[in-house]
């Protein structure tokens, strides 16, 4: 069962129209949008319909408006998943605030898992009549009641037709009259259809391009939003080009010049090191020997004996030096 798929699977990749189309034709609705479904009813009669008898359908609420009789809603379908033992995780605060991405990803999520189970099929489920337990249900299946096709109507069609018979007789050659000129659109009426059809499968595909490209941007975005990096120049710049509200192109020569300027801040503040001169070292190493002599000399005097001393001294007073007196 497609209990965790991942964003490349091909469920992912599931326009709204045929989103749309399998709500509506297995619960009999009449949604326009899928994010109509945000109160998480649908979902669970959605589950109903492949468990048939395991979602409560008396706790479900089809007439929920505020979050929080939503989120009862979700409630049911996270029980319903904890029975069945499945670990699809529900994202019930973006959901309720009717996102048209995030619900759409989950009703791609469940229509994968529905077809997943019975293989597409309805195994003779009656939507409206299950609904009727639920708060709300008897509503919605009359609201979505007249955009079904119905079989009075194809019923009655003969009889209107026998009981007017003598009236349509009267009035045939002014609608063969009216007939007339529109036998050229109805030649044309296939090259349309065909024209239509082309133009929903390119927007279908680049609704799918365009969700795949955003998720990308996300996930780009919550990257930047980690407390270890959010205050690196590097994120800021990301930042930017992520929330620019228009396409010039100065928004990535700004991003680029807010880089370049952290990066001159960043060698003003190391530190630079002192390379000493080379009359410098010379006089250094001078210092160095002068300093080494004067502490040998006075080691060596140190170690002389009395006799060594007074043999010294003598030298020096017959030198005629002044510092001695006698």
């Amino acid at each position: 069962m497609a209990t965790n798929i991942g964003m490349m699977d091909p469920a992912y990749f599931v326009g709204r129209s045929e989103i749309l189309a399998w709500i509506n034709s297995s619960l009999h609705l009449n949604l326009s949008k899928v994010e109509e479904a945000c109160s998480g009813a649908v979902h669970c009669q959605l589950m109903d319909v492949v468990h048939t008898g395991m979602v409560p359908m008396h706790k479900v609420n089809f007439d929920a408006r505020n979050e929080y009789e939503m989120i009862q809603n979700y409630k049911v379908l996270q029980d319903v998943f904890n029975k069945l033992k499945i670990t699809k995780h529900i994202e019930v605060s973006k959901l309720v605030k009717g996102r048209p991405l995030d619900n759409l990803e989950f009703m791609q999520w469940m229509k994968r898992y529905c077809d997943s189970v019975n293989g597409g099929g309805l195994h003779n489920y009656n939507a409206s009549e299950r609904r009727e337990a639920s708060k709300g249900g008897k509503d919605l299946s009359k609201k979505s009641a007249p955009s079904q096709p119905s079989t009075k109507s194809s019923a009655a069609a003969p009889k209107t037709q026998t009981s007017h018979n003598s009236r349509r007789n009267d009035i045939r050659i002014t609608n063969q009259s009216v007939k007339a000129p529109s036998r050229p659109s109805s030649s044309g009426g296939s090259a349309y259809d065909e024209q239509i059809t082309e133009l929903k499968l390119s927007v279908d595909s680049l609704e799918k391009e365009r969700d795949f490209y955003f998720m990308k941007l996300r996930d780009i975005e919550i990257l930047c939003q980690c407390p270890q990096i959010e205050n690196l120049p590097v994120v800021d710049a990301i930042k930017k080009i992520l929330y620019a509200t228009d396409d010039s192109a100065f928004v990535v020569a700004e991003a680029q010049a807010m880089i370049s300027q952290s990066q001159r801040e960043v060698e003003l503040l190391s530190p630079i090191p002192e390379v000493p001169e080379e009359g410098q070292v010379k006089s250094d190493k001078k210092k160095r020997k002068h300093i080494v002599n004067f502490d040998v000399d006075a080691a060596a005097s140190s170690t002389l004996s009395s006799r060594q001393r007074i043999s010294d001294s003598s030298d020096v007073h017959c030198g005629g030096s002044p510092l001695l007196t006698y």
